[in-house]
C-alpha cells in the first residue's frame, strides 16, 4: 500500500504524504517511494511542478517515524540517513519545481524535507523546528546545510541549537518560508504558486533552478560561468522562439518544452 496519493492537475501534480494517524513521519519505504516518484517526473515531460503536503489539518510531516527507529541497528541508522541525502538532493537536481505545502507541523526530517523543496507555502497555523538535539542527535536529513543557506548561519545555529519551534509569521520573516496562505487553503494556493511557474518555458525553469541550487556551491566566477553554460542550450530552443514571437504579436506564448 502506497503512503503517497497522487492528484494530477495538468502540469502540477500534488503528491500527499498519507499517513496521518502517525502524523505523516518518515519511514524508509516512504523515502524510497518518494525517490522513484521523484525520478519519474524528472524523466517526463508532462509534470512541470510538484506541490508536496500531508494528510489532515495538523502535520506536513512530524519527521522521522520513532517507531521504526527504534529498530534500527546503528548500521540501519547510517543507511537510513544515506537515503535521505540520496533521496532529498534529488528533489533540488530533478526538473520539474517543488513546493512545500506546510498545512501543519513540520518537525525533523519533515522540515529538512521541505527545505530540500524550491518554494515553501506555510498555513498561518504551521509550525517548523529541527528538534534533533533535544533528542541526543543533530539534522541528518540535510538540515545542518540547508537551513544556514536558506535563512543565515547566525539564525540556523539559534534554531538548530536550541530545537526551538518557528511559527508561521517568523519562518516569512526569516525567509525560512516563501509565503503564508489564507487559513485551511496552503494546498490550494501552493498549487496557484505551482501553476503560475508552470506557465512558463519549462526548459529554461530547468536550467535556472539548476544554475540556482548549483552556483550556491561555488564561487563567485565559477558560478558566472555555470550561468553562461546552462544559458547557452536555451538558445536553440523552439519556447525561446515561441517566446519571442509570442511578445511581438502580444499574446500569451504556448511553450511545449522544445
Amino acid at each position: 500500500m502506497s503512503d503517497w496519493r497522487i492528484d494530477s492537475r495538468g502540469v502540477v501534480e500534488v503528491w500527499t504524504i498519507d499517513r496521518e494517524p502517525r502524523r505523516n513521519a518518515l519511514t524508509r519505504a516512504l523515502v524510497e517511494e518518494l525517490e522513484r516518484h521523484v525520478a519519474r517526473v524528472d524523466a517526463a515531460c508532462n509534470v512541470r511542478a510538484v506541490v508536496l503536503t500531508g494528510a489532515g489539518e495538523k502535520a506536513f510531516c512530524a519527521g522521522a517515524d520513532l517507531k521504526e527507529r527504534e529498530g534500527m541497528s546503528r548500521d540501519d541508522v547510517r543507511a537510513w540517513l544515506v537515503l535521505l541525502h540520496r533521496a532529498f538532493r534529488s528533489l533540488e537536481r530533478a526538473a520539474p519545481v517543488f513546493l512545500a505545502a506546510l498545512n501543519g507541523v513540520a518537525f525533523g526530517g519533515g522540515l529538512e524535507l521541505a527545505l530540500a523543496c524550491d518554494l515553501r507555502v506555510a498555513d498561518p497555523g504551521a509550525a517548523m523546528a529541527l528538534t534533533e538535539v533535544k533528542l541526543g542527535i543533530i539534522p541528518g536529513g540535510g538540515g545542518t546545510q540547508r537551513l544556514p543557506r536558506t535563512i543565515g548561519a547566525a539564525r540556523a545555529k539559534e534554531l538548530i541549537l536550541t530545537g526551538r519551534r518557528v511559527l508561521a509569521a517568523e519562518a516569512l520573516a526569516t525567509g525560512l518560508c516563501n509565503r503564508i496562505s489564507a487559513p485551511g487553503h496552503v494546498v490550494a494556493e501552493t498549487v496557484e504558486l505551482a501553476q503560475e511557474i508552470a506557465q512558463n518555458a519549462p526548459l529554461a525553469v530547468a536550467q535556472a533552478k539548476a544554475a540556482i541550487v548549483e552556483g550556491q556551491e561555488l564561487s563567485w566566477e565559477a558560478a558566472a560561468a555555470l550561468e553562461r553554460e546552462k544559458y547557452d542550450p536555451l538558445l536553440d530552443t523552439q519556447d525561446r522562439l515561441e517566446g519571442l514571437q509570442a511578445f511581438r504579436e502580444k499574446r500569451p506564448p504556448v511553450y511545449r518544452g522544445e
